[in-house]
């Protein structure tokens, strides 16, 4: 056991509120997993070192942070800042049928019944989701009522100062024929480390648009996860978009519950410097009738460094499945390394399922092309690469976040050599 998570431990059994049933359950758990090194196979291509090493301490001091703004975008803004949620930023108007809540509001009963779900979503195994539950102060408690269609999307923010190490977590709960969008949204100033968990119950026919943006850099350390769970008929439409730092990494569950729900998720990533990115994405596909698409394309320049695991498992009774994964990587330069796993483990009979992984190269034919015709090497790369990932920004269904992060990943690009 390293001596970080020996510190963490140490410091979530001090903590006494409601939310001790889980994480003495946490801590129990915690206490028989082994700190994961090369040997363990979830974190084989992405060490831990930077964890270890990471200056950035809890901090109890107020800061004045905002989220960034997001033209021709009106979100409900749910803002965390240095793990903490801010409820001066939270509008006191909120649309009838929706319900925001920390749990340390709920009377006791409510208390029980939140404890009865919250860490049911998120698996076990997840090394850093029981840190998160012992370290994280409270819950906060999202709840759409039944057949409301919230039109206005709400944003989580998760916002950290410079060598603050912060925790959070949050349960959003879609009732039967609901609608709902949800943006997650993670920044950081530098030296920080982040724990950032969200959960996602999806009732009988609900549909949940989700965003996830990872997008700090340099020297922050950010590791968290979405879990969905959908039930019959369900829908969600969920897309990553990723850059690297120190250490990122994101893990996403995909429980297929009920019959006949369906799961599309589009995650882009791109890397530049030392960064590493880190994406395992699972799919369970319990029910039958279930469909899933899976688009994941990264671009890896210079010595950094890309990790993707995505495993969709068809349980026996899962029949007539419909599962696709596809996983495309670009490289930039000779340094940099992409470690990719598809996987499917099928154990039903009557279903379609595919899956598959390419590594390519920029065609330095067309980026001399380019340049013999006028074309700077920076926009010409630019060019050539843009298409790559524009296409699966074409298919976010909000057209403002689209043309919100169009710019800063063409700005992206543009620090990105070919060597």
């Amino acid at each position: 056991m390293s001596v970080w998570l020996e510190n963490a431990i140490a410091r979530g059994q001090g903590a006494d509120d409601w939310l001790a049933p889980k994480r003495t359950q946490a801590l129990e758990l915690l206490a028989k997993t082994a700190w994961p090194t090369r040997k363990t196979e979830a974190w084989r291509y992405t060490p831990l070192r930077s964890v270890e090493r990471s200056p950035a301490k809890a901090s109890t001091v107020a800061a004045n942070l905002l989220p960034t703004s997001v033209a021709d975008l009106s979100a409900i803004e749910l803002v965390f800042v240095n793990g903490r949620f801010d409820t001066t930023q939270l509008t006191d108007d909120l649309p009838e049928g929706l319900s925001i809540t920390l749990g340390k509001n709920l009377s006791s009963g409510q208390q029980g019944e939140a404890l009865a779900n919250i860490s049911t979503i998120k698996p076990e195994r997840h090394l850093f989701g029981l840190i998160n539950d012992v370290l994280s102060q409270d819950v906060l408690l999202v709840s759409v009522a039944e057949g409301v269609h919230i039109t206005q999307p709400i944003r989580i923010s998760s916002l950290s100062s410079q060598g603050v190490e912060s925790h959070t977590r949050v349960f959003v709960n879609l009732a039967p024929n609901s609608r709902l969008t949800v943006i997650e949204d993670t920044h950081a100033q530098g030296d920080s480390l982040t724990t950032a968990f969200v959960e996602y119950q999806i009732a009988s026919n609900a549909y949940l648009e989700h965003y996830r943006f990872a997008l700090q850099t340099g020297n922050n350390v950010s590791i968290g996860g979405s879990h969905f769970n959908l039930l019959d008929h369900a829908k969600m439409h969920s897309t990553l978009v990723g850059f690297g730092s120190d250490l990122t990494r994101i893990d996403t569950d995909i429980i297929h519950a009920g019959k006949f729900a369906d799961a599309k998720l589009n995650a882009m990533y791109l890397l530049d410097g030392k960064e590493l990115f880190d994406l395992h994405a699972t799919v369970e596909h319990a029910m039958p009738n279930g469909t899933t698409e899976e688009n994941v394309r990264g671009i890896v320049a210079d010595r950094s460094r890309s990790v993707f695991n995505g495993r969709i498992h068809i349980h026996p009774d899962a029949q007539k499945t419909l599962a696709e994964l596809n996983n495309r990587n670009l490289l930039l330069s000779d340094r940099a390394e992409i470690n990719t796993k598809p996987e499917l483990e099928i154990y039903a009979d009557d279903v379609k399922c595919a899956h598959g992984a390419t590594v390519a190269q920029i065609d330095k034919q067309a980026l001399y092309y380019l340049q013999t015709r006028g074309v700077s090497r920076a926009r010409a790369q630019v060019m050539l690469n843009f298409g790559f990932i524009n296409e699966l920004i074409d298919l976010m269904p909000n057209a403002a976040l689209a043309e919100w992060v169009r710019p800063m990943i063409r700005e992206r690009f543009l620090q990105m050599e070919v060597n």
